[in-house]
């Protein structure tokens, strides 16, 4: 194993030159670096918000642009970016962490296009709702305690989604998606994995009044009363 902080340039370098000279080549990148902050927009300082993006958008360039010299050397590779179902719908006492993925969306859609000459294929999984560490490393913004006017609101959101995530313990959906993506001789964008109800609301998401559409994400993360 080796060690690399995606927040530290010299230790991203250090990982991938080390790869490329024992290995001779890098066949397929998976960024999967991130965590999430919690709490309301108002709530949130500079910093805060900076900390998010800087693991979760930059770290994930920062891989990206010290890998894809190599596999255009090659003229083949695989990146496939860790999105989020937060990605394309936006939650409630989570824009950083939402708006973190809406930009990996961004990027990853451009990237595809960027590396198609050079016979790199790249892709992105879109997981819903699943228990892991991320839960217990989310980050409560230092703005969300009592006396702010979001603090019970928040607090409610955040519980509901904690319960949410910890509901859907096995992982073996991800893991299948991630191989069928690195197998594939043509691999899509996009690849969701979720529990149907939660793809279910996302694909409703175009067709819904915008105000119908926020009601149901409110009501289920208990903000509706």
């Amino acid at each position: 194993m080796l060690t690399m902080d995606v927040g530290d340039p010299a230790t991203v370098d250090a990982a991938v030159a080390r790869m490329i000279t024992e290995a001779g080549r890098i066949d397929a990148l998976i960024n999967n670096a991130g965590f999430g902050i919690a709490g309301a927009i108002e709530d949130t300082s500079d910093a805060e918000a900076h900390a998010q993006f800087e693991t979760n958008v930059f770290g994930l360039h920062r891989v990206c642009r010290a890998v894809l010299p190599q596999m255009r050397r090659q003229n083949s590779g695989r990146v496939i970016n860790l999105s989020s179902l937060a990605g394309l719908v936006a939650v409630p006492y989570q824009a950083f962490y939402c708006a973190s993925k809406h930009a990996i969306e961004a990027y990853t859609e451009a990237l595809r296009m960027e590396m198609k000459p050079f016979g790199i294929h790249v892709s992105m999984i879109e997981p819903g709702d699943f228990a892991t560490s991320f839960t217990d490393n989310r980050r409560m913004v230092t703005g969300c305690a009592e006396g702010s006017a979001h603090y019970n609101r928040c607090r409610t959101a955040v519980a509901r989604m904690q319960e949410d995530e910890r509901k859907f313990t096995n992982l073996t959906p991800v893991v299948k998606t991630v191989l069928a993506a690195l197998a594939s001789a043509q691999p899509a964008l996009r690849y969701p994995v979720a529990v149907p109800i939660q793809r279910f609301l996302v694909a409703l998401k175009p067709f819904l009044p915008q105000r119908l559409f926020e009601y149901l994400i409110m009501d289920n993360y208990k903000l509706t009363k």
